[in-house]
């Protein structure tokens, strides 16, 4: 700094000096001034803070933003261009779901949901992932860009205009001792950056156009948002409401243990079949009794029962919902008197006749073909 810079810079301080400790006045601003000033402050607050909120609402957890920037920032460094995005909830959650979805298998409704649930999930987290880029590009950067010129262009004229108001009062202060031409010199500096600063804020605060299409393009990236995740939402619902309503109208089935081989004959029975063997062998009478419905019963003793006639034995319990069907109990032997289509059979049981679904039964002996 030359010896001229040095001396007005003492200048300054032993105004301020005066000003502060003394009581010295100052020059004073007009109201208009005073007043844009003001406004110009709250604004910079304003932005700073509006900045820092609206990446903390698009980004809550303070841990991941950092190392969010830390990874960008690095990137930056080594001149990569990829952009390495926030773990949105809704994908981590997705996630969880779909990995436990899989687990489970297509072949469970839970399963199944669960699947579509994190499949749905992880949509809705890349229309967060949108709106991420979408709010940066159309608010934050503007209003960073806003923030990092024309304000703190301002801002500096505002603090050169301080600096030239605190030497022009110290000369004027000492007029007498200091020439009339260094005087005339200060005012003149000072009102030019007064000027300056003044043109510089009317042109900001007259910028209402720009700063609401800047609010304006927020809401409209956040209803897009919304919209596209109720979209989503709303599928999954419908497609849920559905699964539940065929899960609530799924058959009712029991619990019915599983035939294991015997050892003695290689036949197919249950654990009894021993014992009806040593009965035969012993020259007892064996009579076969019909099965009680939702007793397991093996194909040969369904053959014997219906006597070769064709047959097919209920795998669930049927109610009839209108005239003309067969009631009968899982485990049921049913006579097969017809097949009316692909879905419906005709048959009888314990003197009833009437039609049930094909998917209710497992044929035992088939219908003779046409």
């Amino acid at each position: 700094m030359s010896v001229s810079g040095m001396k007005k810079q003492l200048h300054k301080a032993s105004q301020l000096l005066n000003e502060r400790l003394m009581g010295a006045e100052g020059t004073k601003m007009d109201e208009d001034f005073l007043k844009m000033e003001k406004t110009v402050v709250v604004i910079h607050s304003l932005l700073a803070e509006l900045l820092s909120k609206t990446t903390e609402f698009l980004q809550p957890n303070p841990a991941y933003r950092a190392k969010l920037s830390m990874l960008n920032t690095m990137s930056r460094i080594r001149g990569q261009g990829k952009w390495t995005g926030y773990p949105q909830t809704e994908g981590m959650l997705g996630d969880c779901m779909l990995h436990y979805g899989q687990e489970l298998g297509a072949a469970s409704e839970f399963g199944g949901a669960l699947t579509g649930v994190g499949d749905a999930l992880q949509q809705v987290a890349q229309a967060r992932d949108a709106l991420d880029v979408n709010v940066k590009r159309t608010f934050i950067d503007p209003l960073q860009d806003l923030h990092n010129t024309e304000l703190k262009e301002i801002r500096y004229q505002l603090k050169k205009l301080n600096g030239r108001r605190l030497d022009f009062d110290y000369k004027r202060r000492r007029r007498g001792k200091v020439p009339a031409e260094e005087v005339r010199r200060a005012w003149d500096k000072f009102v030019t950056s007064k000027e300056l600063a003044e043109s510089s804020m009317f042109v900001l605060l007259q910028s209402d156009v720009d700063q609401l299409s800047r609010l304006a393009a927020l809401v409209a990236a956040l209803l897009d948002f919304h919209r596209n995740a109720h979209r989503i939402l709303l599928g999954l619902h419908g497609n849920l409401q559905a699964r539940l309503t065929a899960a609530s109208n799924k058959p009712e089935r029991r619990f019915r243990p599983k035939k294991i081989r015997s050892e003695h004959n290689g036949s197919v029975g249950f654990y009894l079949q021993p014992s009806i063997t040593s009965a035969v062998s012993s020259g007892e009478q064996l009579t076969v009794l019909p099965p009680r419905p939702g007793s397991p019963v093996s194909c040969s003793a369904d053959s014997k029962l219906v006597l070769d006639q064709p047959c097919c034995r209920a795998m669930y319990s049927f109610h009839p919902n209108h005239e003309g069907e067969l009631d009968f109990s899982e485990g049921d032997v049913i006579v097969l008197t017809n097949q009316v289509d692909a879905n419906w059979y005709e048959g009888a049981l314990g003197g009833q006749s009437g039609l049930f679904p094909v998917s209710y039964v497992d044929v035992l002996v088939p219908l003779p073909l046409p």
